[in-house]
């Protein structure tokens, strides 16, 4: 059984992307292997959140990924914040880390190119927190999408050099985990790429019906097809793979029938997968707006998880600080 570790973004609202991508995939893998799920509100300070925001969107992206379906009762689901123990590996970690090295990851320059007025130390040490977020707890496997394999292959660098400059085989080298063939692309409503936050064209979760009526008939088509069973241009083609994963087969039949004998109506077309979406949505956004009310079971799910990951935490910073020479009197 491999140990898998994964961060969530502690100012990301779930979308259907994340939903038919990692997180139904999480939740099969939560009965397959040791997995270490926690909120990553430590590394969203870079961004400067207020202070009055910070803990509500903590509580939303817990409320989110429970009702999606992590169970904190076989995976454990903490917050950054409540391991100290991050912090302090943290810490010896960015000792044997250099300035030019961090200075030259892709992710770095990307920031300092969108955000030149807050280049901070944060910024600049974020692979070292995310190295310590994952071998503290040893994992053999990250899952990590494209923009993020710089930086485990960063984590794999400063866990190899910690074993190297110590004379020890101590850290595991993490893997990276892409689910193979079984992650899906949901593709977002303005055309073209994937869904996501930072593109704007995402639908998400937590959305009200009207929220989702107005995203999906403002969403990019093209004036029809010309001739009898045309190719689809992109904007076409991502409508009918979101009808594809959420409405009946039937439902994707008559659409397809009526696109190739030019009959079809995109605006019926867009009211249809709308309340599809909104009927795919309903239970789980019931279930969120539940859990986000019930606070006696949001803090035992937090008090579990801290439990438990501090477990594994405080053994790993243990046998760090012996091997480094700390050593008790």
């Amino acid at each position: 059984m491999d140990t898998v570790l994964s961060g969530i973004r502690s100012t990301g609202n779930l979308h259907l992307g994340n939903y038919f991508g990692a997180v139904k995939n999480f939740v099969k893998m939560q009965h397959e292997n040791k997995c270490f799920f926690f909120v990553a509100d430590y590394h969203a300070l870079t961004t400067h959140p207020k202070p009055e925001n910070l803990h509500d969107n903590i509580r939303k992206v817990l409320s989110e990924y429970l009702a999606a379906g992590l169970d904190p009762e076989v995976a454990t689901l903490y917050i950054q914040s409540d391991v100290p123990e991050i912090m302090e590996l943290y810490l010896l970690l960015n000792m044997n880390a250099y300035v030019g090295e961090l200075e030259r990851t892709t992710t770095f320059k990307e920031k300092i190119r969108k955000q030149p007025e807050n280049v901070n130390a944060g910024l600049l040490t974020y692979p070292v927190l995310m190295c310590s977020d994952i071998i503290i707890h040893q994992a053999d496997k990250v899952p990590v999408g494209k923009d993020q394999e710089q930086n485990l292959e960063m984590a794999r660098k400063f866990a190899k050099r910690f074993n190297h400059m110590y004379g020890v085989e101590y850290f595991t080298l993490p893997e990276p985990y892409n689910f193979g063939e079984e992650l899906v692309k949901v593709p977002g409503l303005d055309g073209t790429g994937k869904m996501g936050k930072s593109e704007g064209n995402g639908l998400y979760l937590a959305d009200e019906p009207a929220a989702i009526r107005k995203k999906v008939m403002r969403a990019v088509t093209d004036a029809g097809p010309q001739e009898p069973n045309a190719p689809m241009a992109e904007p076409i083609a991502n409508l009918f793979y979101l009808l594809e994963l959420l409405s009946t087969p039937d439902t994707v039949k008559h659409f397809k029938d009526s696109y190739n004998d030019c009959s079809i109506r995109y605006g019926d077309l867009k009211k249809q997968l709308a309340e599809d979406i909104i009927a795919f949505n309903a239970p789980i956004r019931e279930r969120i707006h539940e859990i986000y009310n019930d606070s006696d079971y949001l803090r035992k799910v937090v008090k579990m998880g801290a439990e438990k990951a501090r477990e594994s935490a405080s053994k790993t910073v243990r046998e760090v600080r012996e091997i480094l020479g700390y050593r008790p009197f």
